[in-house]
């Protein structure tokens, strides 16, 4: 495991690598609004892929870095994701772009423009909570790659059900929340249900070219 900061336009981020023994392909994943890279997703998705091929990159956005509760309008994002990206093709591999909610927001929003060769959404925030009118469909249609969402199936953002036709690849993680919680007296366990996500994953990278 290695960690650097990088310089951006927004301010200095930091990637903690979790690198493969042979990378054929690096996943970027960064955080969402309301926490870091210690969410139960991401740390499973950097124990698990470097076993399968792939070096997983946890991005910490540049306002989490220095140490502020509210992430920045998605334009400082997106700002934020740019600056970052030549550190992730430095190794010379085709880059997933990935996120957790705000996080898979800027992936999709980005992915064209960056090269990048898929994009992995988790929690992707189809609307906020109670107000499906306000979609952001938009963004994840409009990705530009092989895109992967993983979802919960209780996430008060978007359930599986709610989510538009389209190109992209959707696995539910049943009774998952936002944060892919599940309930004690769930269907499965928070182990199996971590399991789910990083099973869909390791499929999905191995199905890109």
């Amino acid at each position: 495991m290695k960690t650097e900061i990088i310089s951006t336009g927004a301010g200095d981020a930091r990637i903690t690598w979790h690198p493969a023994k042979k990378p054929r392909l690096v996943l970027a994943v960064s955080h969402g609004a309301g926490g870091g890279i210690e969410a139960r997703d991401l740390q499973a998705l950097a124990r698990v892929l470097p076993g399968h091929g792939v070096s997983v990159a946890l991005v910490e956005q540049p306002w989490r870095v220095a140490g502020k509760r509210l992430a920045p309008a998605p334009k400082t994002l997106d700002v934020g994701w740019r600056g970052l990206w030549p550190a992730l093709v430095r190794p010379g591999l085709p880059v997933i772009s990935g996120g957790r909610s705000a996080g898979a927001r800027v992936a999709c929003r980005t992915a064209v423009e960056l090269g990048a060769a898929a994009v992995l959404a988790l929690s992707f925030p189809l609307h906020p909570p109670g107000r499906p009118e306000k979609s952001r469909a938009d963004e994840l249609l409009g990705s530009g790659v092989p895109t992967l969402v993983v979802q919960g199936g209780n996430d008060p953002f978007g359930k599986p059900e709610e989510f538009p036709a389209g190109s992209f690849e959707l696995v539910e993680v049943p009774c998952g929340d936002h944060g892919f919680a599940v309930p004690k007296r769930a269907e499965i366990t928070q182990d199996e249900a971590v399991t789910v996500i990083t099973d869909a994953v390791v499929k999905w990278v191995g199905s890109l070219g």
